[in-house]
């Protein structure tokens, strides 16, 4: 199985390697190339078939369903892991938004809600919600996007400390929210319910906001079954939803990801798995059938980039 674990194309100048994408500077525009690699812990723990294809071609969808409501950075898709890109001031906050009370980590709404906070992004929860239940509107929670580790601060904290104007808080807040609304219509003609996401942005030389990074992919977006939903919360059940989970639970019962220098490789059947499960998600969410790449793959990069550069 041939996988994209990393580029190092010298034509196209220095590489930052983020923990999926690698990505060139060139010309004032942005060569982004989403790789297979699959990361937890804070570290690589294994290498997916087709997902950093999954990834930008269900990002490269999403840009398109939503360019009437925000500007993106897209400026081609030349290849089906490569996105070309215009370059932007990134904005310190990661925009947040949430339509159901879930999640299992210290930031997740229904952690902090479960340990008593009911004020949300400036919007105050009622008492007795149950995790995986509906918010009554969706919530515009930010972070911050810090070196060290994300925040989550109020808007007065985050206008305080000077990540954002108020003005600029507030057409990010608006923004978000809109791309959220179409993202759940959208999904739900797929018969998912888009849970949550997280969008990130940036201004252009006149300030004006634009959409960069990804947008509504598995990896930055929680997506249930719509059609299992009702009857699983009656019931006190978890909702039907996309599971890498799976994964990260098997590494942590075979060895210690944070310390072990080394870990032992992922079992093929479960890279297996979880790769047919990135392709699923991608066919329910575009309602197309996948195409599988050309490969070998770097070398499909590279006729593609030196076609289109």
């Amino acid at each position: 199985m041939d996988l994209l674990k990393e580029t190092n194309f010298g034509f196209l100048g220095p590489k930052t390697a983020g923990k999926v994408r690698d990505i060139y500077e060139r010309d004032g525009k942005l060569i982004l190339i989403t790789t297979d690699r699959h990361s937890s812990f804070d570290r690589i723990i294994a290498h997916i078939p087709w997902k950093g294809q999954v990834l930008n071609q269900v990002s490269a969808w999403w840009f398109e369903k939503t360019k009437d409501i925000v500007p993106n950075h897209v400026l081609a898709i030349p290849d089906p892991n490569v996105t070309i890109a215009r370059k932007f001031t990134l904005l310190p906050v990661e925009a947040v938004v949430r339509g159901y009370l879930t999640g299992v980590t210290d930031t997740a709404a229904w952690t902090r809600y479960a340990a008593g906070q009911r004020e949300f992004g400036g919007t105050v929860l009622p008492e007795g919600m149950r995790k995986n239940q509906q918010l009554p509107q969706p919530l515009f929670d930010p972070t911050t996007k810090e070196a060290a580790h994300d925040r989550v601060l109020t808007p007065e904290q985050m206008i305080a400390e000077g990540f954002i104007t108020p003005d600029l808080f507030a057409v990010i807040k608006t923004t978000a929210l809109a791309l959220f609304a179409r993202g759940q219509e959208v999904a739900a003609r797929s018969g998912l319910i888009l849970v949550d996401t997280k969008y990130e942005f940036g201004t252009d030389a006149d300030g004006r906001l634009v959409l960069i990074d990804e947008i509504h992919t598995p990896d930055s977006s929680r997506y249930w079954q719509r059609d299992s939903y009702a009857a699983r919360f009656a019931a006190g059940e978890e909702p039907q939803y996309f599971d890498k989970e799976f994964l990260r639970l098997w590494f942590r019962d075979h060895c210690d990801p944070y310390r072990d220098t080394t870990l032992p490789p992922a079992p093929p059947e479960l890279v297996d798995e979880l790769s047919r499960r990135y392709i699923a998600m991608f066919e329910q969410i575009t309602g197309t059938k996948f195409a599988h790449g050309a490969t070998p793959i770097s070398p499909r990069i590279e006729r593609n980039l030196r076609a289109a550069i």
